[in-house]
């Protein structure tokens, strides 16, 4: 047996996540792919392997065709490319909403086949009594409120919310509402700055925004879109690399290498041993 004892990191979990509430920001970030859990790990404390995989990875129009199995192959990839984050993984639509048996056997085959440290739902007064039996059998849960993508057909797209007092009123009881559920934390997405402030004043876990306000206690963005891997982004996203122009660039250099036969060169071949 080797005398040399592996140094273990002990991943960030639920609670730890929770006790930041109003303390130093909570840095997140999405993933989808052990290359970039990787490079993510060391600068996040949280990843979400989020159903934006739907479109960012597999080119679908919206979440709502993201399945279970989809969700565990990208959780288990992001498992395996990180090792201090705590790794979150999207429910996917359709996975969580009809009853709380059903949902905890969702729930729990996600967290037995990718080993990540909780899932999230898309909150609102017909989930709360699913995340509460959730967590109650042992299951983190993170919350979301505001703009919810799995609504997009109801909504007719991706809009931002709480403009007016009513929406503003019933997302603010949502929150409040999920955090007595349980949740260790709750995403806040496209709300008006003000509502974004007074729920993270409301509630006592922490918020993470995205298209909200720099006043929650985190923010997450899709990496991809931060990375400028899109020719568009939403408003609220600050891109801050500019990936997509550079791929561009590189396969383009690539392709002239190769038609001029400069690809490959003496560095790249294999050559026979004389004799």
């Amino acid at each position: 047996m080797s005398s040399h004892r592996q140094e273990t990191v002990r991943r960030l979990a639920a609670p730890d996540i929770t006790m930041r509430k109003g303390q130093t920001p909570i840095v997140c970030l999405t993933a989808y792919t052990a290359p970039m859990a990787e490079l993510l790990d060391a600068h996040c404390d949280l990843l979400l392997v989020g159903d934006s995989v739907g479109m960012v990875v597999h080119g679908l129009p919206n979440t709502v065709g993201v399945t279970l199995e989809m969700m565990i192959l990208h959780g288990q990839a992001v498992m395996r490319g990180s090792r201090a984050a705590m790794v979150v993984v999207d429910m996917p639509f359709g996975s969580y909403e009809g009853s709380a048996e059903a949902a905890y056997d969702n729930a729990a085959r996600i967290m037995k086949e990718t080993g990540a440290q909780a899932v999230k739902v898309e909150a609102g007064e017909t989930i709360v009594h699913n995340i509460a039996y959730l967590v109650k059998r042992g299951i983190p849960v993170m919350g979301h409120v505001g703009l919810r993508p799995q609504a997009v057909l109801v909504d007719g797209g991706f809009k931002a919310k709480g403009k007016g007092a009513e929406e503003r009123r019933r997302i603010l009881e949502d929150a409040r509402a999920t955090a007595e559920a349980g949740v260790f934390a709750i995403v806040v997405e496209g709300v008006a700055e003000g509502l974004a402030r007074e729920i993270t004043e409301a509630v006592a876990v922490p918020t993470i925004g995205i298209g909200a306000s720099a006043g929650c206690d985190g923010q997450i963005l899709v990496t991809d879109d931060m990375l400028g891997l899109f020719d568009w982004t939403p408003k609220f996203v600050r891109r801050y690399a500019d990936l997509r122009g550079e791929i561009s660039q590189a396969v383009a250099r690539y392709a002239d290498d190769v038609r001029a036969r400069r690809f490959p060169g003496p560095a790249e071949i294999y050559f026979a041993k004389a004799g």
